[in-house]
This record gives structure tokens, C-alpha cells and sequence, in this order.
């Protein structure tokens, strides 16, 4: 069975109105929990990963939560440290003690990227504590986002999005959920 067809049959592809959490609206949504509570399906997006980036990584980095468990598994491939990031007082963190020495060389994963928030809020914290942040990779991405250095994406989800003053009309005719960790902007609210 191929990739899609895996990610479809086990509802990590699901098809509807969703507001995604940048706010956006699409037809596409992508369920990452079905993939990140199946070790054999995570560990082979990883994979993809691992083998992308087997050179010069020191340490793995993801953000909370999805992406700690990316970060952790890449890293055990990669034989490399996981380091994780974390939200406090909305930004994100490094706590419980984690560090990052300066020239720390640093691949940056996330389980979806849509519009790339929370990869850029990775970028920023690791660059101010002086790591040079050699790529980033994701399980899926729904489109491509310019960080500066190299993005690979796992798999590609083909699926696109509007802000909520562009929805079409076939859309709107469908009751829009909201899935996901982040909240949604409150522009998304408009449509209660």
C-alpha cells in the first residue's frame, strides 16, 4: 500500500470545511495523531527524513507536541540528542533544563506545515541562543514556506486554503470544524 493510501485509510486524510490553526480555511485536513499514535507509519516518515539529512546534524529539535515525537525519532535514527521546545507565557521555551551550546548545528521538524509558525518560533529561539539551524523537515506539508535553509517534507498533502474573507461558496455550505493544538485567530470565530 502506498504512503496516501495509508494516511487515507487510517483517517490521517480527512476531507470537509476546516479551520486550519493559522485561521485558514480548507477542504484538507491533516489528522496528525492518527500517524504519531502508529510507530510503524512514524518511524518510515522519519525515515524519509533521516535519510535526507544523515549528515551534519548534532541534535534534532521539535516543538511541542507533535514535534517532539518527530524530533525523537529522527534523532534515534540519526543517532543523534532530541531537544525539545516548549510553549510558556506563548512563547516558546526551552525548559527543564534543556540547553543548546552556541554552533550547535540543528535540524529543525514538525509533524504539518501549513504556514510555518511554529517552525519559525523554533528557527528564532535556537538562532538566539546561537545555533546554526542546518534544515527542516516535516511529516507533511500542505504547501512550501521559506525559512533560509533547506525544508523537506516526508509526504505532500495537495490541498489549499483560504483566509476567511475568500472562502468559495461550495465551501461555506459545509459546517467548518475546528481541529488542531493551536488556537485559531479570532477571525476564524466569525463563523459561528
Amino acid at each position: 500500500m502506498n504512503l496516501q493510501a495509508l494516511l487515507e485509510e487510517s483517517g490521517a486524510i480527512l476531507k470537509g470545511h476546516f479551520v486550519l490553526t493559522s485561521g485558514r480555511h480548507s477542504d484538507t485536513y491533516f489528522e496528525k495523531f492518527r500517524v504519531l499514535e502508529r510507530p510503524d507509519v512514524l518511524s518510515a516518515l522519519c525515515s524519509r527524513i533521516a535519510e535526507q539529512f544523515s549528515v551534519g546534524v548534532d541534535v534534532v529539535a521539535g516543538p511541542t507536541t507533535g514535534g517532539i515525537l518527530v524530533a525523537m525519532e529522527t534523532a534515534r535514527q540519526l543517532g543523534t540528542p532530541a531537544l525539545y521546545v516548549e510553549s510558556e507565557n506563548g512563547a516558546k521555551t526551552l525548559r527543564r533544563g534543556a540547553t543548546v551550546e552556541p554552533g550547535t548545528r540543528v535540524l529543525v521538524v514538525d509533524d504539518v506545515l501549513t504556514t510555518g509558525t511554529s517552525v519559525r518560533e523554533v528557527i528564532e529561539l535556537l538562532t538566539g541562543h546561537g545555533a546554526e539551524v542546518v534544515g527542516v523537515a516535516v511529516l507533511i506539508a500542505r504547501g512550501d514556506v521559506d525559512f533560509g535553509v533547506p525544508l523537506f517534507a516526508a509526504h505532500r498533502v495537495e490541498a489549499q486554503s483560504w483566509a476567511a474573507d475568500e472562502i468559495p461558496e461550495w465551501l461555506q455550505a459545509i459546517p467548518a470544524k475546528k481541529p488542531g493544538t493551536r488556537i485559531a485567530p479570532s477571525s476564524a470565530d466569525s463563523l459561528q
